[in-house]
């Protein structure tokens, strides 16, 4: 689970959605303050700016950040007003409690948690008489640690060197990020990461040097652990598997940050972990849960030591087994898996009644809390929820998955955990029942279908998730049907429906990459559905599309360039809807940008870049564009034969795929290869797609997927689809053994009966792209099947149906991730003339033509210039 997602769950009940640009939010009552005289205020996302008017502030420099509670925030933050005012110091606040409660809650970004205030003083003097007097105004006064930063004092003050201004460079991984000047001048990356960090050409202060003393006194040599592994981070404290050097007993330790992992209540991780300890202590005659070792503090943190239950998470062990990956099981292996599933439910199920029987409710039941032994033994994890029946509250901790509905406390949430577990054993979606209850009854009927489990079985389990016997009628269950008008008019309906073009953001709701990217690009803008809209022949809405054109001819700083994920794609999208002068307009912006630390990817890179110049340059006739294709493709040549790393995917590795691997150059050498005959663009095309195949891995089934070190990925975006659809292009221009023999793996991975996901990027839809786009006779046949199956994830929105976004939380209108992205797969599979991805086809009115102006550049690069 990417729990950056848990924090853009709270303003909206059915899409993902910033608390900042929530419509309503209540504030601090110093954001309704009027506005100093000779002020300035400016709202930026979760943010209040206020500075002098015609004040200056160095680019870049040491700024405070200021800590608080929820309880204290509204004091803390008059005081510091009344302090910054007067002194003409520049300062920004979060504008209200529940943005406050997030940025601390568990699952928020560690690196900006604890971050309310931010004072920007304008030189070191000032910093270090800032950082004396609120310290001192402050004295008493609690907030989280900051992370991030180092604290001055004991109190919520502390210091960080970064940027003051909006630039921005590019990453290493080619993500456009905050950036700071180093001592020669360039722009690179302001690092926020949760750990203290001073750029080498910047001298930490004198007087911070005993507060950084302070902070490195405090050490794990304090006390009888010795830390071996991770388990996991969160806001709230780490968890680590440790080993008691007095009697040499493996433990797993779990740590809490006072003031910080907030729950939806408002408590903090040490609470919680007080209250985890005393529940374990109260069911320690249950061989299923952990024994409490111990529990000590270090520093400020609190940590409770516990028995290390040798075992797998039950996410993970289900991975393993589960029939439903493999397009081969058989019904011997499905009603194997049966056994072995109700086994594991049985064991819960007696195990939570023990639990009740002692006066508690577990409150936190789900596939990542359970562990299943090398026995197949059960047991039971993270009781940090965990409350006495008496007087019990919903828990203000959960997993959207299994968590009860409002109206239910006390048994009532563990017997509706239970029965989702008794759902999600089988079909692990139970998310999609949060976005519609009777979504319940329909995983139900899938489950029947596909394993022998009785209805006596299932059917109370959607009684009691829905409160009423199990109802059959389902509009949203026949996306296999042949009706394609239909399907298209449904999804059209729910994508127009949760139109916003009142806000300036977003356009219509996707994924919380729009919150970083923006509004407007291919992948999670407008861009995308409007382009997804148009192509399925759905219509077209000239009010959306004028919202498009008026805010990518003038973007925000900051917005991305790339193809997918930036302006290239929304010029794109504007040609292909016949707005040509718009796009030539949002064109001229893009090539004004620098490409200088770009990388080579289809999705944000020169790559993409350059398929799109070079498409635009062949419907335009424009010169000059061709010539910026071309130089764009040079620089991806140039770099094709660096691939260093490792032979995995991700992370700190180079990724495989079509939209951040190598996959994507080679695309775009097969399209300036079918424009110019010369076999050297053909040879380089070919390496790139030998650097991806180094990143996949052969499965036990004979599946063909991405090698991300911990899971394999068949998908489109960053799996081995996407590979697939490059591969088998590329084999139409030139036979190659070791090619056909990875598409052959390639399609046994498009045959899986179970996606977690929808979304075209990473789910079903994109393998459905995939199969559509095939000459193979299994693979239509396989085509037909996957679109029956694109109903498990349908649900309905206003009059229509619509799809979940990424991590199935909320829905998703996006192209990338949402319900765009099914429509277009579903226009790729069920047209007349079905669709293709972008330049998935030879480039518009390809003509054979020069690369450059001045002749062939290729071969004076051969020829050294």
């Amino acid at each position: 689970m990417d729990e950056r997602y848990d924090s853009y769950c709270a303003a909206d009940r059915l899409f993902y959605d910033s608390l900042g640009s929530a419509v309503a939010q209540p504030v601090f009552p110093a954001a309704d303050r009027p506005v100093p005289t000779g002020w300035r205020r400016e709202p930026l996302d979760d943010w209040l700016i206020y500075g002098p008017d015609g004040g200056s502030l160095p680019q870049q420099g040491w700024k405070v950040h200021v800590s608080a509670g929820l309880a204290n925030a509204e004091r803390v933050l008059d005081a510091v007003w009344d302090y910054c005012v007067p002194r003409g110091l520049s300062f920004k606040f979060l504008r209200g409690p529940r943005t406050l409660l997030m940025r601390n809650s568990k699952y928020a970004a560690r690196a900006a948690s604890g971050k309310f205030i931010t004072v920007y003083p304008r030189d070191d003097a000032e910093l270090e008489l800032t950082c004396k007097e609120l310290d001192k105004l402050l004295a008493g006064e609690s907030g989280p640690y900051i992370l991030s930063d180092l604290r001055y004092g004991a109190g919520p003050v502390h210091v960080r060197y970064g940027g003051f201004a909006a630039r921005y460079c590019h990453s290493p991984d080619g993500q456009v990020v905050p950036a700071i000047e180093d001592d020669t001048g360039a722009l690179v990356p302001d690092r926020r990461e949760p750990v203290f960090h001073v750029p080498s050409w910047i001298t930490l202060p004198d007087f911070l040097g005993p507060h950084l003393a302070a902070r490195n006194d405090t050490s794990t040599n304090q006390v009888p652990y010795r830390i071996e592994r991770v388990i996991h981070f969160s806001n709230g404290g780490g968890l680590y598997v440790g080993r008691d050097l007095r009697s040499d007993t493996e433990v797993v330790l779990k740590e809490a940050r006072p003031h910080a992992g907030l729950d939806a209540d408002g408590v903090d991780s040490v609470a919680r972990l007080a209250g985890e300890a005393a529940a374990l202590r109260q069911l320690a005659d249950l061989p299923q849960v952990p024994r409490v070792h111990d529990e000590f503090t270090l520093g400020e943190h609190r940590f409770l030591a516990l028995e290390f239950i040798q075992g797998r998470p039950l996410n993970k062990v289900l991975v393993d087994r589960y029939p439903l990956i493999d397009a081969d099981a058989t019904p011997d292996d499905r009603a194997a898996y049966a056994r072995w599933a109700r086994h594991i439910h049985d064991q819960v199920e007696s195990l939570i009644a023990a639990i009740h029987q002692r006066g508690l409710v577990y409150g936190d039941l789900h596939l990542f809390n359970i562990m299943i032994r090398p026995d197949d033994q059960v047991a039971l994890v993270d009781f940090e929820v965990a409350a006495p029946i008496t007087g019990h509250r919903r828990p203000g901790l959960r997993n959207q998955g299994f968590a009860a509905p409002r109206d239910r406390s006390g048994p009532a949430v563990d017997r509706y955990a239970l029965a989702c577990l008794r759902l999600a054993l089988f079909l692990p979606l139970t998310q999609l029942v949060r976005l519609a209850p009777t979504k319940a009854a329909h995983l139900a009927d899938i489950i029947a279908a596909n394993f022998p489990v009785p209805r006596s079985f299932l059917d109370p389990a959607v009684e009691e998730i829905t409160g009423a016997p199990r109802d059959t009628a389902d509009p949203h269950t026949d996306l296999g049907a042949h009706d394609w008008p239909a399907q298209r008019d449904r999804l059209t309906r729910a994508i127009i429906a949760s139109a916003t073009p009142e806000r300036d953001d977003r356009l219509f709701p996707g994924d919380i990459e729009q919150f970083r990217s923006g509004g407007l690009n291919l992948a999670h803008g407008a861009a995308g559905v409007l382009y997804a809209l148009a192509a399925s022949g759905a219509g077209r809405w000239p009010e959306h599309e004028q919202w498009l054109a008026q805010r990518a001819t003038a973007p925000p700083s900051g917005t991305r360039c790339g193809f997918y994920d930036g302006l290239h794609g929304v010029a794109y999208t504007l040609e292909h809807l016949g707005r040509r002068q718009d796009a030539l307009d949002v064109l001229d912006i893009c090539l004004r940008e620098p490409v200088d630390g770009l990388d080579h990817s289809l999705a944000s890179g020169l790559s993409g870049i350059a398929l799109n110049l070079a498409e635009l340059a062949a419907r335009t006739g424009e010169q000059s564009l061709r010539d910026a294709a071309w130089r764009a493709a040079e620089r991806v040549i140039d770099r094709l034969a660096d691939d260093p790393g490792p032979d995995i995917s991700g992370g700190r590795h180079p990724y495989a795929g079509l939209l951040r691997g190598r996959t994507g150059p080679a695309l775009m050498l097969l399209r300036l290869y079918e424009l110019t005959d010369d076999d050297d663009l053909l040879g380089h095309a070919a390496t790139a797609l030998r650097q991806d195949l180094r990143r996949c891995v052969l499965r036990p089934d004979g599946a063909l997927e991405v090698n991300e070190g911990w899971r394999t990925m068949p998908y489109l975006a960053h799996g081995s689809a996407g590979i697939g659809l490059v591969l088998d292009q590329y084999l139409r221009h030139r036979a190659d053994d070791r090619f056909a023999e990875a598409s052959a793996g390639i399609r046994r991975a498009a045959r899986s009966p179970f996606y977690a996901q929808s979304g075209l990027f990473t789910g079903r839809a994109g393998i459905i792209a995939y199969l559509a786009a095939s000459t193979h006779d299994a693979d239509r046949r396989e085509l037909d099947a996957q679109l029956r199956r694109l109903s498990w994830h349908a649900l309905p929105y206003r009059d229509g149906t619509a799809f979940p976004g990424e991590q199935l939380l909320r829905l998703s209108m996006d192209l990338g991730t949402g319900t765009a992205g099914v429509l277009y797969a579903l226009a790729c599979a069920r047209q007349d003339e079905p669709q293709v991805l972008p330049f998935l086809a030879p480039l518009a009115d390809a003509q054979r033509l020069p690369r450059d102006s001045e002749g062939d550049a290729l071969h004076k690069r051969k020829e050294g210039r």
